[in-house]
């Protein structure tokens, strides 16, 4: 009968604690754009590798310091998505030609 005491906390992937994490939703926001950048610009040209890769250095590091201080799984989902971006970009980046010209 313990259960009818808890509350119900069934939520989707999406669902967080109500409380406000504005560090944590910037860092989310960061990763994703610089995972963005750093993979569309990998893909589309080869001559992009300056950017593609250290958006993706960026963005890894950003992400990492991200899920260390995550405190929701709406946060850490969106955190592992940019940060497979910025990975996959960063690697394309360095195939292509490197952090430096």
């Amino acid at each position: 009968m313990a259960q009818a005491l808890r509350p119900t906390t069934a939520g989707g992937l999406f669902a967080t604690d109500g409380k406000p994490h504005p560090l944590q939703d910037t860092l989310l926001a960061v990763t994703l754009v610089l995972g963005l950048t750093s993979f569309l610009s990998a893909i589309i040209d080869e001559d992009l590798h300056l950017l593609s890769s250290w958006a993706g250095l960026v963005g890894i590091l950003m992400g990492a310091y991200g899920q260390w201080i995550s405190e929701t799984t709406r946060e850490r989902f969106g955190l592992i998505l940019g940060l497979g971006a910025s990975g996959v970009g960063f690697f394309l980046g360095m195939a292509h030609g490197g952090l430096i010209g």
